[in-house]
C-alpha cells in the first residue's frame, strides 16, 4: 500500500495525540464489535496503551488483530499488537515515553508493573481520516 501521509497531517496528529489522550478503541469478538475508551499516546503512526494481557481487549485482538479507533476529529483502522510486559527490556524506550505521557496517573496504584500481565498494546494504524480547520486528510500509513 503506498504511503499517503502529508507533512501537515503528521504535524496535526503529533500535536493532537502525542500526549495522554482519550480514544475509543473498537475490537471484534466473533462478529460483534466492542468499544471502550482508553488512554493512549501517539507516535510514528501508532497509538500505545497500557493494559492487561488477560483483558477482553487483548483476548479479542489475539483472535482478530483488526481494530478501529476514534479520537478528536480522527477515525482510523489498524492492527493491534501486544508488545508484552511493560517492563520487558525490548519495551524500555516506549515504556519511558508512556511514563512521561501518563505521568499524572501512571503510578496511582491502578497499574502493577511487577505483574507480567501488565502490557503495552500497540495500535499500528493502516488508514484513517483526519479533519482539521475545514480540511479533510485521507491517510494511508
Amino acid at each position: 500500500m503506498p504511503e499517503n501521509f502529508p507533512e501537515e497531517a503528521k504535524k496535526i496528529m503529533n500535536e493532537r495525540f502525542g500526549h495522554d489522550t482519550l480514544i475509543s478503541l473498537a475490537t471484534i469478538d466473533g462478529n460483534i464489535p466492542n468499544v471502550r475508551t482508553v488512554n493512549a499516546y501517539y507516535e510514528n503512526s501508532s497509538f500505545y496503551v497500557i493494559t492487561y494481557a488477560l483483558s477482553n481487549k487483548i483476548k479479542q485482538i489475539t483472535n482478530n488483530p483488526n481494530v478501529g479507533i476514534c479520537g478528536e476529529w480522527f477515525t482510523a483502522h489498524g492492527k493491534g499488537i501486544n508488545l508484552g510486559w511493560f517492563c520487558k527490556e525490548d519495551n524500555t524506550i516506549i515504556a519511558q515515553k508512556l511514563r512521561t505521557a501518563f505521568s499524572e496517573w501512571i503510578d496511582n496504584g491502578h497499574n502493577n508493573f511487577d505483574d507480567k500481565n501488565t502490557c503495552i498494546l500497540c495500535i499500528k494504524l493502516t488508514d484513517g481520516v483526519l479533519f482539521s480547520n475545514g480540511k479533510r486528510y485521507d491517510i494511508i500509513f
